[in-house]
């Protein structure tokens, strides 16, 4: 079946020292590193059985050769790309603005920050911005994936809104209100995912662990078994 969708997942090189550097003081710099590695081969795992084409997008050139290698492990058919941009907002428009011209008709940039989700959410995404929202009656031009720290994980748009991204204050708590105020202004319907966290911080790797733990426990599926495995090790270690 052909896919109308793109999926263009924003990632880094896993280099131990400069990634993930807030979990260096618990990890060290190369189990931080490692532990993005994770991240990086569930989410591109989970995405390559999605119907939709796989973006990778890496943060600066440099990045993209040890970025396809871990994708060609994980989800071959991925096109790996690189981020333009001076900030974030640019850099989101920009990656937008590419997959609409090679024909898409939606496009979703997500983060890779998220171990745990549940990749129903995404896949759930994809089907709003191909169908709308049916429980409204309504459709879908924008669609948001809420962080716990104020952010989003995801974004998805059914056509091009650069405006969307200019002067947002992105290191602050308010990017996702900030999105949704102007988005009202912009008259762009839009639907929101069920709230998630990401793993940034030491407290943030202790709310993961908790959470993994207590779905093995309970026999559950766990959602990022490579970043379980890895967990797994590093307790055993301690």
């Amino acid at each position: 079946m052909e896919k109308r969708s793109a999926l263009i997942a924003f990632a880094r090189a896993p280099v131990p020292g400069q990634t993930k550097t807030r979990l260096i003081p618990v990890l060290g710099p190369a189990g931080a590193a490692e532990l993005y590695r994770r991240f990086l081969v569930d989410a591109l795992t989970q995405a390559c059985e999605l119907r939709a084409h796989m973006v990778v997008a890496a943060a600066e050139p440099d990045q993209v050769a040890p970025l396809r290698a871990i994708a060609q492990g994980a989800c071959p058919e991925a096109e790996i790309t690189t981020q333009s941009g001076a900030d974030l907002g640019q850099r989101l428009a920009r990656a937008f603005q590419e997959a609409f011209s090679q024909g898409y008709h939606s496009a979703m940039v997500m983060g890779t920050d998220l171990p745990s989700l549940p990749f129903d959410r995404v896949r759930r995404a994809l089907s709003l911005l191909r169908g709308g929202d049916v429980r409204r009656g309504r459709r879908c031009e924008l669609v948001l994936g809420p962080c716990l720290d104020g952010g989003y994980y995801l974004i998805g748009l059914t056509a091009p809104v650069p405006r969307l991204f200019e002067h947002m204050d992105w290191g602050s708590r308010t990017v996702l209100v900030d999105t949704l105020r102007r988005a009202q202004t912009m008259r762009l319907s839009a639907s929101l995912l069920e709230p998630w966290y990401d793993v940034d911080t030491p407290e943030d790797l202790a709310v993961l662990r908790s959470h993994l733990t207590a779905l093995a426990l309970a026999g559950e599926p766990i959602p990022c078994p490579a970043t379980w495995r890895y967990l797994q090790d590093e307790l055993a270690e301690q």
